[in-house]
């Protein structure tokens, strides 16, 4: 059994996703990003980062428990633990992980700042458009890369792989973006053909009574995701120590 340490957001989505294309059997196991829970000492003990996802595999390894954290790294594990969406073929696999990290390295980030432009900023002080508009332009130019390459193919990396489950949730959002994405005729080809997958639909729907996009964030849940430096992480890693 694998423990999936999780909150419904894009990064979230990925590991769900895997796991239903997958057929692993997983039990969730709920991260409240507002109230604190990754700064939890028992969640920095797998995640030094203080960030979700985070799986336990109690069958890693050797038949040994394993931990693993970031969205790339669990998709890397359990694209070889399963032999499934991760090619082994040398050229394929090379292709599929340049577009794994196209999308934790770009897609990922630049989307995830629209996301808090769009729906955070405003909470706080300070004109916000310059910002704002920088990430639209860069997801936007992101967009144009992903169609420009889908042109070519059918899948980012040729055949389905952990490149696509990694970037489509970064691009469910698109309407909140303010995203035409008609505009991108390839994206929206394959975004139609991923959305309609039941493995995708049902990762997508985990946890989707929890999902908290429509309400307004409270002024403990802002400065617990958004105002965290250096020092507070010291006091967390000190309170794990304890």
């Amino acid at each position: 059994m694998i423990d999936l340490y999780y909150a419904p957001t894009p990064n979230g989505w990925k590991i769900t996703i895997m796991l239903e294309e997958c057929s692993l059997p997983y039990r969730i196991i709920p991260v409240n990003l507002g109230k604190g829970d990754q700064f939890k000492p028992e969640f920095l003990a797998i995640s030094p980062n203080n960030r979700m996802p985070v799986i336990v595999d109690d069958d890693g390894p050797k038949g040994e428990k394993i931990s693993v954290f970031e969205s790339g790294a669990i998709l890397l594990y359990l694209g070889e633990k399963t032999g499934k969406f991760l090619p082994s073929h040398q050229i394929d696999r090379i292709k599929v992980l340049e577009w794994l990290f196209w999308q934790v390295g770009g897609l990922g980030p630049m989307a995830g700042q629209v996301s808090h432009f769009v729906n955070y900023a405003p909470n706080f002080p300070g004109d916000h458009s310059y910002s704002e508009k920088r990430y639209k332009n860069e997801y936007d130019r992101l967009l144009g890369v992903m169609n420009n390459i889908l042109t070519e193919r059918e899948y980012l990396a040729g055949d389905y792989s952990v490149a696509d489950m990694a970037s489509f949730p970064w691009v469910t959002a698109y309407k909140r973006y303010e995203v035409d994405l008609n505009k991108f005729k390839e994206v929206r080809r394959w975004f139609d053909t991923l959305k309609n997958r039941p493995a995708v639909r049902k990762g997508m729907d985990v946890g989707k009574d929890e999902r908290t996009f429509a309400q307004k964030p409270t002024k403990e849940s802002l400065k617990m995701m958004f105002q965290q430096d250096s020092d507070s992480i010291a006091r967390a890693a000190e309170e794990k120590k304890e």
